[in-house]
C-alpha cells in the first residue's frame, strides 16, 4: 500500500514539475487550450478534417480569382506614340484627293505618310482638324476619318493600320533568359506564352515565383501553378508586367521531429508543392521516444474570409491576416490520408509536441540527478571509510602473522594453534 501511494505521489509531482523542465516548445494541451496569458497573441485552433481540406482547396490562391476576366483580350487600341498608316479611297477621280487629270483607274486612293498619335491623342488627316485615335480601334478611327470627309470627298472610305505598336506592350522582367518588352498579341496569348517569348525562366521552375501587375493590382503565384493548373494561366493583356524571381519555398520544423536528439531547422520544398505528409517525412518523421502523435501542429496565417469559413472567431482579431494553428492527429489511422492531402505553403511552421510521458521521464531524471548529487558524496565517503578499514585490517593481520615466525626462504607463516 505504501509503495502505491509513493508511486502516485511521484507521478503527481512529476506532472506538476513538467512545466519547469527544459523543453523545445509548448505541450499538446497548452496549444489546444489557446493563449495562456492575456498579453499573448491570440490564434485560431483548427483540427484538420475533410471539410477543412475542402475549404482550403476552394480558397487556394489563383490568378483566375484575383483577375476574374478570363476572356480573350479585345482588339488592340491606339495609344500616344503608336505609328499609324492611313489610306483614303474615293469613288471617282476629281475628288478631294484624286486630281481630275489622273483619270479613272481601279482604286482611286491616296496613302498618307506614316505618323504617330500625338500627345493630344489625334492623328492628322488633310482637310480635317484632326481625327481622334487614342483609345480607339483601327475601324473606329477609319469611321472618324470618313465622317470628317464625307461632305467634301467623293464617297470616301478609309483604311487604318497599326504600323508600330509602342503603347500596348507586355513587359517580362526578372529571372528570365531574355528580359523583353513586346507588343501584345491581338489574337491573345497566355502568361506562359509571354514568359516563353522572354526565353523562359533561368532555373528549373519550382523555385520561381511570378508576379503579375495589372491596372495597379498585383498577384503572386508559383510558376508551377501556371504550368500544372490551367486556371491560373490566364490571358495577358496590354500593359501587363510580369516579374519572375527565384525564392526557394521552405518550411520550418521544431519539436520532437527527426532522429533521436531531434533534427530541427529549415527545409526546402524542392518542388513547387508538397503535402504535410511529405513535410513530416523531410523532417525525418516523429521521434518515437519523445513525440506525441496527436500533437502535430502547423502554424500559418490565413485571410479573414478563410479563417471565418474554418470556424475561427475573427472578431477578436484586428489584422487582415489571422494566425491559425492546424492540428493533425496521427494516432488516428486516417490522419495519414489527411496529411497527404493537406498542402504546405511557403514559410509554414511545423511543430511536434513532446508526449507527457517524455516530460515525466525528464522530471524523474531530474529528481534522480538531485538525489544522486546528495547521495554520491555520502556513498563516496562510506566507500572510503570501508576501504580504509579493510586496508587497516589487512595490515594488522599481516603483523600478527609475522610475529609468530616465518619459514626460511619466504614460506608460509606459522599460525598459532587454536584451542577450542
Amino acid at each position: 500500500m505504501q509503495v502505491r501511494v509513493l508511486v502516485v505521489l511521484l507521478a503527481a509531482i512529476a506532472n506538476a514539475g513538467c512545466s519547469y523542465m527544459p523543453t523545445n516548445g509548448p505541450a499538446d494541451y497548452d496549444v489546444r487550450s489557446g493563449p495562456g496569458r492575456p498579453d499573448s497573441l491570440p490564434y485560431g485552433f483548427v483540427k484538420i478534417t475533410p471539410p477543412v481540406l475542402r475549404i482550403l482547396a476552394d480558397n487556394e490562391p489563383r490568378l483566375g480569382t484575383t483577375f476574374a476576366n478570363k476572356r480573350v483580350p479585345s482588339e488592340i487600341r491606339f495609344g500616344v506614340g503608336d505609328v499609324v498608316s492611313v489610306t483614303i479611297f474615293e469613288a471617282a477621280a476629281g475628288g478631294l484627293f484624286i486630281p481630275s487629270e489622273a483619270g479613272v483607274r481601279p482604286g482611286n486612293f491616296i496613302t498618307l505618310p506614316d505618323q504617330a498619335v500625338d500627345n493630344n491623342g489625334n492623328i492628322s488627316v488633310p482637310y480635317t482638324s484632326g481625327v481622334r485615335a487614342k483609345g480607339l480601334t483601327p475601324p473606329q478611327v477609319a469611321k472618324g476619318i470618313v465622317d470628317a470627309l464625307k461632305n467634301r470627298a467623293i464617297e470616301p472610305q478609309a483604311v487604318v493600320a497599326l504600323v508600330d505598336q509602342r503603347t500596348s506592350l507586355v513587359s517580362v522582367l526578372g529571372d528570365v533568359n531574355k528580359a523583353s518588352r513586346f507588343p501584345a498579341s491581338a489574337a491573345g496569348e497566355r502568361l506562359v506564352d509571354a514568359i516563353a517569348r522572354a526565353g523562359g525562366p533561368k532555373s528549373q521552375g519550382f523555385d520561381e515565383w511570378v508576379m503579375l501587375e495589372r491596372d495597379g493590382r498585383r498577384e503572386i503565384i508559383p510558376f508551377g501553378a501556371l504550368v500544372y493548373e490551367p486556371a491560373n494561366n490566364i490571358y495577358v493583356r496590354p500593359n501587363d508586367t510580369l516579374f519572375l524571381y527565384r525564392e526557394p519555398q521552405t518550411f520550418v520544423a521544431f519539436g520532437a521531429t527527426g532522429l533521436v536528439g531531434g533534427k530541427q531547422g529549415q527545409y526546402p520544398f524542392d518542388a513547387w508543392r508538397i503535402s504535410l505528409a511529405e513535410a513530416i517525412a523531410k523532417a525525418e518523421g516523429l521521434d518515437d521516444s519523445r513525440a506525441e502523435p496527436k500533437g502535430v501542429f502547423l502554424y500559418r496565417g490565413e485571410s479573414r474570409a478563410v479563417a471565418e469559413q474554418l470556424g475561427v472567431n475573427v472578431l477578436q482579431f484586428d489584422s487582415p491576416v489571422i494566425p491559425v494553428v492546424y492540428n493533425l492527429d496521427l494516432r488516428d489511422p486516417a490522419g495519414y490520408f489527411l496529411a497527404s492531402k493537406f498542402q504546405m505553403r511557403n514559410k509554414d511552421v511545423l511543430y511536434v509536441s513532446n508526449a507527457t510521458t517524455s516530460e515525466t521521464a525528464k522530471f524523474l531524471n531530474y529528481v534522480r540527478l538531485v538525489t544522486a548529487t546528495i547521495n554520491d558524496p555520502i556513498l563516496y565517503a562510506t566507500n572510503g571509510y570501508i576501504l580504509r578499514n579493510t586496508i587497516q585490517g589487512a595490515s594488522t593481520a599481516a603483523s600478527i602473522a609475522g610475529g609468530t615466525g616465518t619459514t626460511v626462504g619466504g614460506g608460509a607463516a606459522a599460525l598459532p594453534a587454536v584451542t577450542p
